[in-house]
């Protein structure tokens, strides 16, 4: 069993807490895990991205050959084109609908999810709606993770025990509005 992920976005929309949130829930599941070096932090609003790797196996490498990743897993929608070329034939796509306008030439969003639908299989939810929804914009990642957690090797249970780990200390509000967040993405997920 292993899954190769490719986690993009852009810089301040929660990259690194679905890294923590994957990794962790595989070392709660007893896989081994490696994950690339998160790169494009240097700038909020600039592209980033991060290889992730999950086994029951030991592996040996933390990059996904391209034509390898099981799953493209992105907070924008046209930061997910960038890494297409990485998906296997009959990987999936899941991304938000919401643009993250962070360049002045940035192409129609309605074509963006058109050449977003062409993978294989894609998940594509308004994030930004659904975490509006659940109590905060901020928790549009936590949406996506969700709107992902039908398609991951992990369990579910691990997922949301590391995601009450994470919020927890940022009080109750915060939390649930996550939980309530990675509901909703789970549940749009089925109607995508």
């Amino acid at each position: 069993m292993k899954q190769d992920i490719i986690l993009a976005g852009v810089g301040g929309q929660g990259i690194l807490s679905i890294a923590y949130v994957i990794d962790n829930a595989a070392l709660a599941d007893g896989l081994f895990f490696k994950q690339a070096e998160v790169h494009g932090m240097a700038q909020r609003g600039g592209a980033v991205q991060s290889h992730m790797r999950l086994s029951n196996d030991a592996i040996w490498s933390d990059l996904i050959p391209k034509g390898e990743a099981d799953m493209i897993l992105s907070v924008e929608p046209l930061e997910a084109l960038r890494y297409f070329e990485y998906l296997r034939p009959g990987g999936i796509v899941v991304t938000s609908s919401t643009p993250y306008r962070n360049i002045p030439d940035y192409p129609d969003i309605d074509r963006v999810l058109e050449a977003v639908r062409k993978a294989p299989r894609s998940i594509v939810v308004d994030s930004e709606k659904l975490a509006r929804e659940a109590g905060t914009v901020k928790a549009q990642n936590i949406v996506l993770l969700g709107a992902a957690a039908g398609s991951l090797i992990l369990k579910e249970a691990s997922l949301l025990a590391t995601i009450d780990t994470l919020f927890r200390g940022r009080g109750a509000a915060v939390l649930e509005a996550n939980l309530k967040a990675y509901e909703l993405g789970k549940k749009a997920a089925l109607g995508a």
